[in-house]
């Protein structure tokens, strides 16, 4: 159905896709590709660097055996064909060695990338911090004030950057009234009422505490909100001309990314950049190459291995939270994801609805994939990704089966990717 949606001069009315449906299934599989048309947004420029995407030299790999979360063996064809993939790219050895786009999608389309923002923020964060422009150890209070009195008061940057403050904040996207829902009708992402319309930053400074911070990881979408606010204090600068001044022309991007804002102009720091899969990836093989783009820096490389550093502080307060059962051994840091592989740790960015950066240093292989779920979260989609893209890295690799590699290169559990097909390289 959505080759069909607003489709028509006007579109009928069941057909258009609107400020208060477009997040739900059927329609945001348009929407995720057409955000600008749904709500403001503000151009991360490209920079004159840009280059032009390096032709694919492809390989068949949708025969690649993966065990799914509760439904046994399968391929990683099938994993992409039912997991609502709107794009996928795989580098290996910088190579693009599979790029695909299903239904509209196309190589210049941007596409929400949810809270793969979070990542991305998170490394504007860093290379402010190498610059001196912030200090990760200082108060929130000392870049923004305002948040003095609130359930931020208290907080480090530090608590922010690892989601460890105590604010109270639920991410259950299901329930209309959790603050994850309330906080997008401040930032124009639903229709709200004229209590909503003061924006983002004032919404944050309302927000009360729950318990301590420093405590437990606890995913929450604000704390991002509050990150990119505390970098545009400091750095002098709003957020969309940061990410195109420090990440995107940098790193060379093919085409321009954007970023949607409230009616203040207040970028939606914790999910709403869009951008084309080719430039994501152009993010994750950055990432691969410890920040770096042939012989520039772009990230610090200090600041990634920070982040893949796990010691008992980061990994107990991973352990005591929710997303345990579901990432075992994993931990969050620096606006990042771990969970352990076959062949050593994976750094993932995720985003709702199946956005996904895949970074496996032991492999060297980097996955992008975005979708349109037709729910928030799917654990078994999620799981099955990343276990499909463990695999994909193994046989790219040629580690032969995941258990051999496992064993002569071991890295602690291997928890989510351990339903990987054994007997497939």
């Amino acid at each position: 159905m959505s080759d069909a949606l607003m489709a028509g001069f006007p579109p009928p009315p069941e057909s258009v896709v609107s400020l208060g449906n477009w997040q739900d299934p059927p329609f945001n599989r348009w929407s995720f590709q057409h955000l600008r048309e749904i709500v403001p947004t503000q151009r991360i420029a490209r920079g004159a660097r840009a280059k032009a995407h390096a032709p694919a030299n492809q390989q068949a790999l949708d025969h690649i055996a993966v065990t799914r979360l509760g439904a046994g063996p399968s391929t990683v064809g099938e994993v992409l064909a039912d997991t609502w993939t709107d794009a996928v790219i795989v580098l290996h050895g910088d190579q693009v060695v599979l790029e695909r786009y299903f239904g509209p999608m196309r190589a210049n389309t941007p596409h929400l990338l949810m809270s793969v923002s979070k990542s991305i923020v998170g490394c504007v964060c860093g290379i402010l911090a190498s610059k001196r422009r912030l200090d990760p150890e200082a108060p929130i209070t000392q870049y923004v004030p305002e948040i003095a009195g609130s359930g931020y008061d208290g907080a480090t940057v530090r608590h922010l950057l690892d989601m460890r403050t105590g604010v109270a904040f639920s991410e259950a996207y299901e329930d209309p009234n959790a603050e994850v829902r309330v906080i997008e009708r401040h930032i124009g992402w639903r229709p709200g009422g004229d209590d909503e319309s003061a924006g983002l930053y004032a919404y944050l400074t309302s927000l009360s505490a729950q318990g301590p911070h420093g405590g437990p990881f606890v995913y929450r979408s604000a704390d991002t909100d509050v990150l990119g606010w505390v970098c545009e204090r400091a750095a002098g600068v709003r957020m969309a001309d940061l990410v195109s001044t420090l990440i995107w022309a940098p790193m060379g991007a093919e085409y321009d990314a954007e970023i949607t804002c409230d009616g203040l102009g207040s970028a939606v720091h914790d999910g709403g950049v869009s951008a084309t899969a080719r430039d994501v990836a152009r993010f994750g093989n950055m990432l691969l190459h410890d920040g770096r783009v042939g012989h520039r820096s772009v990230v610090p490389e200090s600041w990634l291995q920070q982040s893949r550093r796990i010691d008992a502080d980061v990994r107990g307060a991973f352990a005591a939270s929710g997303s345990e059962p579901i990432l075992p051994g994993g931990w969050y840091r620096n606006q990042f994801w771990f969970v352990p592989g076959p062949s050593g740790d994976i750094l993932l960015c995720l985003g709702i609805n199946g956005q996904m950066v895949f970074v496996d240093r032991g492999t060297r292989t980097v996955a992008v994939k975005l979708s349109s779920w037709p729910t928030a979260q799917d654990p078994a989609h999620l799981v099955d990704t990343i276990r499909a893209f463990a695999a994909v890295g193994q046989h790219l690799a040629g580690f032969g089966p995941v258990g051999d590699a496992a064993a002569a290169k071991p890295s602690g559990p291997t928890g989510i990717v351990e339903g990987v097909e054994r007997g497939h390289g």
